[in-house]
């Protein structure tokens, strides 16, 4: 059994910026290390849309995911933080984020 969570971030708001943000994540663009940390962390499924400069995320995890666990595995990883570093090239917070808060968990307010 998975569970849903859902996550927004903006990226800048330059053409050039977001077209180059999306060729990282073509088919082979995203690094190994990458795609690795993120299925040992037990998710299962991870979705990234777009919509003007807004991204929505759509990730499915499974009973041993941990927001914490992977959190202080991303921090404890070089190419995480590398790959974070220059993903942040692209990102900007949404307006009402906090602190360094990047994506920002959503609410569901329905379901068919």
């Amino acid at each position: 059994m998975t569970t849903r969570h859902c996550f927004a971030l903006d990226l800048k708001n330059n053409p050039k910026l977001i077209e180059e943000y999306k060729r990282y994540h073509l088919p082979g663009g995203v690094w190994p290390e990458i795609i690795q940390s993120i299925k040992g962390a037990g998710i299962e499924a991870l979705d990234i849309y777009l919509v003007g400069n807004r991204l929505f995320m759509i990730m499915d995890v499974n009973n041993n995911f941990s927001f914490e666990a992977k959190q202080a595995a991303d921090l404890s990883n070089p190419k995480v933080v590398e790959w974070e570093q220059v993903m942040w090239q692209f990102q900007q917070q949404l307006p009402w984020a906090k602190g360094d808060e990047k994506w920002l968990q959503m609410e569901s307010i329905f379901t068919l």
